[in-house]
């Protein structure tokens, strides 16, 4: 009986031992078929100094999350280290900081290179042009990111360029005293960006870009006697409703604002398919992201502002709008005589604007 016993446990033994062997065997076999992970085995680490401070929203507060999430899904092989305006780079100096390799990315916005790209401008924003559907639309599913490229290209700019954020439109300055025609614009100093900056020029106002932390100082000194910057949220957070109590809307010269991140080209045609496609999607959804937050907080800080700062908003009346847009026109046939660039890229966004024309006044109620 006893050797029938040891003889069914070998028996037993011998089986489990061979369904063992089997096992291990298919595993081995199926880890040797199985392709490795989709995880880029190089690393790659993008120093990023930015022209906004992140503790403004919707204009520097993007970029953290854009580094936080291109960690995560690279499964940290991309990281991004983001740096406060001017702790590596000056922000005025970033293009060419990129361009030259001294740093492999940054965080900006085009509009600052209007004295070396005239056409630059018109990638960040435009006075009377797009909201930031139509401007989204323009650049994904026009020829909007093609010219973006083309332009820095052109330009000699050894760089590679995301657009990675976007603002709805922002208010269209702080003043000391009402403005209620276009003579009482002349012979003011006041800190305007982009091409609206030209508008005002037009207009008698002697203008001057200055970076977000120079301008309330400027204001304070009298250096400026007025300012725009961007979306009340943001301007709240720089101060401004403490100097100048008049606050303007509509921004008819930033209707919507996009930010770019750069990248050096060396750096970019050396990086993976994967890290590529990590940054293009992580800046995509930035985009949506940031124009949600941006929309999400500004009535908060315009109601706070009227009554906890005794801030008066105004809107502009129907003839200083008309001048506005009439000086524009000048200004933009102006530029678009002096670079072929500039008008090949306005000619462009025109073309496509008037195409979405059609469907933005048949489908689109009318504002009240």
């Amino acid at each position: 009986m006893t050797t029938k016993l040891n003889a069914a446990a070998k028996s037993l033994s011998a089986a489990r031992l061979h369904t063992t062997l089997a096992v291990t065997a298919i595993v081995a076999s199926a880890a040797t078929i199985a392709p490795p992970p989709a995880v880029a085995k190089d690393k790659l680490l993008l120093k990023t100094p930015i022209a906004f401070a992140t503790a403004l929203p919707g204009l520097g507060s993007p970029i953290p999350r854009v580094a936080k999430q291109i960690k995560l899904m690279s499964g940290g092989t991309l990281r991004m280290k983001v740096y406060e305006p001017g702790k590596l780079v000056p922000p005025f100096e970033i293009l060419g900081a990129v361009s030259s390799g001294k740093i492999n990315s940054g965080y900006t916005t085009s509009g600052y290179w209007a004295g070396k790209i005239p056409a630059a401008p018109l990638f960040s924003a435009v006075p009377f042009g797009p909201e930031a559907g139509e401007y989204m639309a323009w650049l994904y599913y026009g020829n909007g990111l093609k010219l973006y490229q083309e332009m820095y290209d052109q330009a000699g700019y050894n760089v590679h360029v995301i657009p990675c954020a976007i603002i709805a439109p922002e208010t269209s300055g702080w003043f000391a005293t009402e403005i209620n025609s276009p003579d009482d614009l002349k012979g003011l100093k006041m800190r305007f960006f982009g091409l609206g900056g030209k508008v005002m020029q037009k207009l008698g106002v002697a203008t001057s870009l200055l970076p977000g932390g120079e301008i309330f100082p400027a204001l304070e000194k009298g250096a400026i006697d007025a300012t725009e910057f961007s979306m009340p949220a943001i301007d709240a957070r720089l101060g401004f409703h403490k100097l100048v109590k008049f606050n303007y809307f509509p921004g008819w010269h930033q209707q919507a604002t996009v930010f770019e991140v750069l990248i050096n080209k060396d750096v970019w045609n050396g990086a993976s398919a994967q890290h590529k496609a990590i940054l293009e999607n992580a800046c995509k959804a930035s985009m949506a992201d940031s124009f949600a937050e941006g929309e999400a907080i500004q009535h908060a800080a315009m109601i706070k502002n009227v009554e906890k700062h005794g801030v008066q908003i105004k809107t502009w009346n129907d003839d200083m709008l008309a001048t506005f847009q009439k000086t524009w026109n000048e200004v933009a046939e102006e530029e678009a005589k002096n670079d072929a660039f500039f008008a090949k890229v306005l000619a462009d966004l025109n073309s496509f604007r008037e195409g979405y024309q059609v469907w933005k006044t048949n489908a689109f109620l009318p504002r009240q």
